[in-house]
């Protein structure tokens, strides 16, 4: 398998991206706001048809309508203040119906299947690179205002009364899921990126530990999730994307059973004693 150049790219890349995504899901979990995850999967499609219509690098095109969008979503959010659904469904539909507009044009020279579904094939060293710096740049902003980001993302009004320039944060924020987004959608496609972003979160949200704790095991459940996903994909000749899914589903179930498993035992140790 190693023996495969696009597979050393794939590997690379999946790594780099099953660390950047649970980085970035458990903010957005913790503010209830997973489902912008799946909004802005959409709207990435939207981004890759715009620059394969302008003979532009795709990911580079997703990143900056998705950015554009993520930042769209915050400024209706002034508007729409009780009503984040109907801010979602305004941003999909938009995002929706540039992607089939311009897919539906003909004027499109290359097939945009493979960005829907992932495929290791597609994945180049110019892609590589590119992923490399957004998550790098994602990553290192990610610890710069790691402090500002969870103040935010457990009390938005106290973190504006303290100071924290919530406003800008939340512009740079919808950046930085642009920037998860455009790097996973070579590995994993459109359809099931918002599960790469959510689904580790979930596993490690069931330990019940301090977020700190969270956020690292997230990273550890996002890592076994892609990496065993993309393995098992190639040797089984399925999409990436949705075999990669149906691991996460299969690791959050695991660790549930396990989570009542050891409650149960403790229970009935209680008792004994």
């Amino acid at each position: 398998m190693l023996q495969y150049g696009f597979m050393q790219n794939a590997l690379i890349v999946s790594f780099l991206i099953s660390i950047l995504c649970p980085c970035i899901g458990v903010f957005l979990v913790v503010r209830r706001y997973s489902m912008i995850g799946d909004t802005l999967s959409h709207a990435s499609l939207a981004g890759i048809s715009i620059g394969l219509l302008f003979g532009q690098n795709p990911i580079i095109g997703a990143f900056a309508f998705t950015a554009v969008c993520g930042a769209l979503i915050e400024f209706l959010r002034n508007y729409f203040k009780k009503y984040t659904d109907l801010i979602l469904s305004i941003v999909l539909s938009l995002s929706v119906g540039v992607a089939i507009t311009i897919m539906s044009s003909g004027k499109l020279r290359a097939n945009t299947e493979s960005y829907m579904f992932g495929s290791i094939l597609t994945v180049t060293k110019t892609d590589m690179i590119t992923i490399f710096i957004l998550s790098m740049l994602s990553v290192l902003a990610l610890v710069f205002l790691y402090h500002q980001l969870l103040y935010i993302s457990y009390d938005e009004e106290a973190a504006q009364i303290a100071g924290v320039k919530v406003k800008l944060i939340n512009y740079i924020f919808a950046i930085l899921v642009a920037s998860a987004i455009a790097a996973s959608i070579r590995i994993v496609g459109v359809l099931v990126l918002s599960s790469m972003i959510t689904l580790p979160v979930a596993a490690a949200m069931q330990l019940e530990k301090g977020f700190r704790i969270t956020l690292i095991a997230s990273v550890i459940f996002s890592i076994i999730d892609i990496m065993t996903g993309l393995i098992l994909s190639y040797y089984l000749n399925v999409a990436p994307g949705g075999f990669t899914a149906l691991v996460s589903v299969a690791v959050l179930l695991a660790v549930i059973i396990a989570k009542a498993v050891r409650n149960r035992l403790a229970c009935i140790a209680g008792r004994k004693a």
